[in-house]
């Protein structure tokens, strides 16, 4: 696997194919005005197979599509068969907000999706209107259950904790976990994009310490659970007797920069360097004007050499002005 100038091991690309959603999170997208890319201007599935190859190549084992909302390309199917046709690619996982999955699930896993990460931000429904806009409870449940029904487990539920918004409802969602071997991944709000934005997620913030201070008060104290890789983002917990997990991923308050393995991969093609900064570096370009894969990887490992050390936040700000929509969970 290619190291970075800092010694860090990367093999691990996210890939957002798309930065359209069928949602409107408060911390992620206005309600109306959002710009998204033409369609010409995405990679294509063999596009995307294609730095997939490139990646495999190098050293990289670990995938994950992201958006926007990746259920929203017509053609996601297509992307995950290329993707998982790449000899050594390893797990397929995404990241999705459920709602269409009761008519992918199986389709998406019968072409190779190993894995769903899932985005519920409450279990009340009318905060869940507020937070998450134009989702709902049986929306959320009925995607939930079609992950599991189509065998992509383990589960992974991810929330975004928002203060006035849903900071009082991580104890229900980590509760999930008692019964479930589910895991419950309480994430901070991150200072994305600029001007109103940046002042939202700063005003809003909540601590995963405060986070889990709740849950334990309620749930009693967490059992520390040894991650499997060093590169883990999440902290990870078990609730007393609990089947399942309950993790904190802490970008702000317990940044994990020195451990970072991952590099993103916009729907434009833009290898992004580090999500809180504005590195990138374009291989659209290549792509579309050569079918040389060597020119993608060394593109490729030209962005390992010039990851940064980290976010470097000062004062709650980052360096960087897109939105998460635009650069992938």
């Amino acid at each position: 696997m290619p190291l970075d100038r800092f010694g860090r091991d990367i093999d691990y690309l996210r890939i957002s194919v798309i930065d359209a959603c069928n949602l409107r999170c408060t911390y992620c997208m206005p309600l109306s005005g959002a710009r998204f890319l033409p369609r010409e201007e995405l990679l294509t599935p063999k596009e995307f197979g294609r730095v997939v190859q490139a990646a495999v190549a190098v050293g990289f084992r670990k995938f994950r599509l992201t958006g926007g909302e990746p259920t929203l390309r017509r053609d996601l199917t297509d992307i995950i068969r290329e993707v998982k046709s790449v000899p050594g690619a390893g797990e397929l996982s995404m990241t999705t907000n459920g709602i269409l999955l009761p008519e992918l699930a199986e389709e998406l896993s019968a072409a190779g999706l190993d894995r769903i990460n899932l985005h519920l931000d409450t279990l009340n429904e009318k905060r869940l209107q507020q937070v998450m806009r134009r989702h709902d409870i049986e929306k959320a449940w009925a995607g939930i259950e079609a992950a599991e029904r189509a065998g992509m487990t383990p589960l992974k539920i991810n929330t975004v904790v928002v203060r006035g918004e849903n900071d009082e409802d991580v104890v229900e969602l980590a509760g999930l976990t008692v019964d479930r071997p589910w895991h419950v991944r309480f994430i901070e709000l991150m200072p994305l994009g600029s001007g109103r934005e940046a002042e939202y997620s700063r005003d809003k913030f909540v601590g995963n310490p405060e986070s889990q201070e709740r849950i334990e008060l309620a749930l009693g104290a967490l059992e520390p659970i040894v991650n499997a890789h060093a590169s883990d983002e999440s902290r990870n917990f078990r609730v007393p007797g609990g089947k399942g997990v309950v993790g904190f991923i802490s970008p702000v308050s317990a940044p994990f920069c020195d451990a970072c393995n991952r590099l993103r991969l916009t729907a434009e093609g833009q290898f992004h360097l580090c999500l809180l900064k504005n590195d990138r570096l374009d291989v659209r370009k290549a792509l579309r004007e050569s079918d040389d894969l060597d020119e993608v990887k060394n593109i490729l490992l030209r962005a390992v050499g010039a990851k940064p050390v980290g976010h470097e936040l000062r004062d709650g700000r980052s360096n960087t002005v897109l939105s998460m929509h635009q650069i992938g969970g």
